[in-house]
C-alpha cells in the first residue's frame, strides 16, 4: 500500500450487474496532512474497443445503440454512435475484441493492433479500456452483425467516410470518448485523411 493511504475499508452497496462499493480511507495530502475520505467505486470489469478502418476506401465502421445512462444525462434519444466495444468477460483484451467485432459488426478479423490502454472515468469507475484499431475489407464480412440476441443487443452497423465521421465529432453526433480518441488517433497518425 502506498505510504499516503491507510485504514481502507470497503462496504458493498450493490452486486447486481456489477459491484458498487463505498470506500472509506485516510489520505495524506501533499502537505503531509491526513484526511478521511469517502468514495463510491463502481467495478464492472475491464473492456476493449476497436476502430475498424479501410485505408483504400478511407472509411470506418462504427456502431449505434441505445445507452440508458446517456438518456438519463441529457441525450434525448439515448442512441450513441461509437466504436465497437465490450467487456473482457475473462478473456484477454485481443481475444475479447475480436469476439466483439464479429458479434457487433459481422466482420471476422484475424488481427488487431493495440493503440493504448486508458482509464475512462477514474474518479468513480475501475474500468480500464484497451483500445485497438483493425483494418477491414469487404471480404472480412461474414454476417450482418447487430449483437447477441440473448444479451438483448440491438446494434446498428454504419460505414462512414472518414472525413464525415471525423466531422461528426465537431457536430456533436459522435460524443463517445473512446470513439473520439480512436478517430483522432487515425487522423494524428496519418492512417486516414
Amino acid at each position: 500500500m502506498p505510504e499516503y493511504l491507510k485504514n481502507i475499508k470497503k462496504t458493498l452497496l450493490s452486486d447486481n450487474w456489477a459491484t458498487l462499493h463505498k470506500v472509506t480511507f485516510d489520505y495524506k495530502d501533499s502537505k503531509g496532512n491526513w484526511e478521511p475520505q469517502v468514495r463510491e467505486v463502481y467495478d464492472r470489469g475491464n473492456g476493449a474497443a476497436v476502430i475498424l478502418y479501410n485505408k483504400e476506401k478511407n472509411t470506418v465502421i462504427l456502431t449505434e445503440q441505445f445507452r440508458m445512462p446517456t438518456y438519463f444525462n441529457g441525450n434525448p434519444s439515448g442512441m450513441l454512435i461509437e466504436a465497437c466495444a465490450g467487456l473482457l468477460d475473462n478473456h484477454d483484451p485481443e481475444t475479447a475484441i475480436k469476439k466483439e467485432i464479429e458479434e457487433e459488426t459481422g466482420y471476422h478479423l484475424s488481427s488487431v493492433e493495440s493503440v493504448m490502454d486508458l482509464y475512462m472515468s477514474p474518479g468513480s469507475v475501475t474500468e480500464t479500456v484497451h483500445l485497438f484499431m483493425a483494418s477491414y475489407t469487404a471480404k472480412d464480412k461474414i454476417s450482418e452483425g447487430g449483437g447477441v440476441t440473448e444479451e438483448h443487443e440491438d446494434i446498428l452497423v454504419h460505414e462512414y467516410a472518414f472525413a464525415k465521421a471525423y466531422n461528426m465529432i465537431k457536430t456533436g453526433e459522435i460524443n463517445d470518448a473512446k470513439t473520439v480518441i480512436l478517430l483522432q488517433h487515425l487522423k494524428l497518425e496519418g492512417i486516414l485523411t
